[in-house]
């Protein structure tokens, strides 16, 4: 089975974050069959024989890192499977994409949930929410002045918990390129 890990604030090559190389190497050397990372944006693409093994190979990858190059971000799993049909049921598909800045998926932590009542925009409007799944938040930012809406910082501020977030083309692009169809 297919799996993607969604790190949390890592950008391959900077202070206290992987190269390519070492985000691949963490996975296989953890017991990945394969391990392609996706993007500079700490998106790996990896093959385990199961959810429970994709879980081990992310904990043993995530302290490898940790150990080499200062990582200490969480990341999120999600099976491939799973980000194509995301992706198949087109949840952006209303949206006129000539008004936001971006359309953006949240992966949250396992703990977070969002509550009944959670409000459907950030306080300055810049993010609203388009869908909430079990395990993601899908938003479209704007760009009122010259910085654009964080769908993270204002998913993270109000749940009390890390999550992370991605462009919802990137999720596209990668359902699209590792997805078993």
């Amino acid at each position: 089975m297919r799996y993607a890990a969604f790190f949390r604030n890592l950008n391959l090559g900077r202070p206290r974050c992987p190269t390519r190389v070492q985000l691949e190497s963490a996975f296989l050397e953890a017991g990945a069959s394969e391990a392609q990372s996706f993007l500079t944006n700490g998106t790996i693409a990896f093959h385990a024989s199961g959810i429970r093994s994709a879980k081990k190979i992310l904990a043993t990858a995530s302290e490898s890192m940790g150990a080499r190059c200062g990582l200490v971000e969480p990341a999120f799993l999600r099976e491939i499977p799973y980000l194509a049909a995301l992706v198949d049921a087109q949840p952006f598909q209303s949206i006129d994409l000539d008004t936001v800045y971006e359309c953006c998926v949240t992966f949250l932590h396992p703990k977070a949930a969002i509550p009944r009542g959670f409000p459907r925009a950030s306080p300055r409007g810049d993010v609203k929410i388009v869908q909430v799944t079990d395990s993601e938040v899908l938003s479209i930012s704007y760009k009122p002045g010259k910085t654009p809406g964080s769908p993270n910082a204002f998913l993270e501020k109000a749940l009390a918990l890390p999550a992370t977030t991605r462009a919802w083309n990137t999720v596209v692009r990668l359902a699209g390129k590792h997805a078993d169809r």
